[in-house]
């Protein structure tokens, strides 16, 4: 359209139409005179707007996938060069062959859960940090450790990241009494709360006050929104003790933890939660029963003594 006087006067009519029917509608709220022209536009093109969008998402989708799939991998990449240094760094004696099985039995962990973990070693005990259940580990800020990650070993789970310095990090290991974190039975949804208690079995609160435990179950990880400070299904426990509910709202049971706290070494920082919880794939095999031995006793009957209670020699 030439720019002419005709058409400038009808842009400025249009303007004035355009507020007009916007204070209109604003005046009317609920009962605006423009809502059913509103209405009918939504019905022509809200389907178009859907088909539109039903062909983009996919491709949306796939792109997305595409890059979230690309950063994983070079995550996952730079995270086994990283344990692979680790590995080196052991060194072959003796105890760096014990420190290897530890890792390895680690990563197997690891893999099951498909948790994305940055391998340290435990270079100092709780007495630098008070009288609390802590360790210090080799690893920390400057590794991409951060506040309230997951920490584990070849067992299970060894507690929380609580402070992180440039190249160190504490962590409160799950015996310590301030130590509480959500649980899940295995093969079941029984939920619970595990709390530390020292150099005794962890002390756990069932949800359920009739939940149907007896020993030998098992106990993993719930997890944490977002997956802070805890992931799910890091083992956790096996129950040793079940105290009677007396009608109690929750379940008290003991829990002897998978992980020796007292013979920590190499541990694991989870820097990348599953994409899906795990639930029980990360607890190891149960063991096979030993067969019991079955002893059979035969009896050979002696010879009867005559009414006297004597026995007669043969003549």
């Amino acid at each position: 359209m030439r720019d002419t006087r005709e058409s400038r006067l009808l842009l400025v009519l249009l303007i004035a139409i355009a507020f007009a029917l916007i204070t209109v509608d604003i005046r009317g709220g609920e009962d605006s005179p423009v809502d059913g022209a509103r209405q009918a536009a939504a019905a022509v093109l809200g389907p178009v707007e859907n088909g539109v969008s039903a062909a983009v998402s996919p491709v949306g989708n796939a792109v997305s996938a595409i890059r979230d799939s690309g950063e994983r991998h070079d995550r996952l990449a730079a995270l086994e060069r990283e344990n692979a240094a680790l590995k080196a760094r052991l060194g072959s004696d003796d105890r760096g062959r014990s420190r290897l099985k530890q890792l390895d039995t680690m990563l197997k962990l690891a893999g099951k859960g498909q948790y994305g973990i940055k391998g340290a070693q435990v270079i100092a005990i709780g007495a630098a940090q008070g009288f609390s259940w802590t360790v210090t580990i080799d690893i920390g800020a400057n590794d991409g450790i951060e506040r309230d990650m997951t920490v584990l070993n070849g067992d299970g789970l060894v507690g929380r990241v609580t402070t992180v310095g440039p190249d160190t990090a504490t962590v409160l290991l799950a015996n310590d009494p301030d130590f509480t974190v959500g649980t899940r039975m295995e093969a079941g949804d029984e939920l619970g709360f595990a709390s530390g208690q020292g150099d005794r079995p962890l002390r756990v609160e069932l949800l359920n006050g009739k939940a149907e435990v007896k020993k030998g179950d098992r106990l993993v990880t719930f997890g944490s929104q977002a997956d802070k400070p805890f992931v799910p299904g890091v083992p956790v426990g096996v129950v040793s003790r079940v105290d009677p509910s007396g009608g109690d709202l929750t379940r008290t049971l003991s829990v002897t933890p998978y992980v020796s706290f007292s013979k920590l070494d190499i541990v694991g920082v989870v820097v990348e939660a599953p994409k899906r919880d795990p639930r029980d794939t990360v607890l190891p095999d149960k063991p096979e029963p030993t067969p019991r031995p079955t002893v059979t006793v035969t009896v050979t009957p002696s010879a009867e003594a005559p009414a006297g209670g004597r026995f007669q020699p043969e003549q």
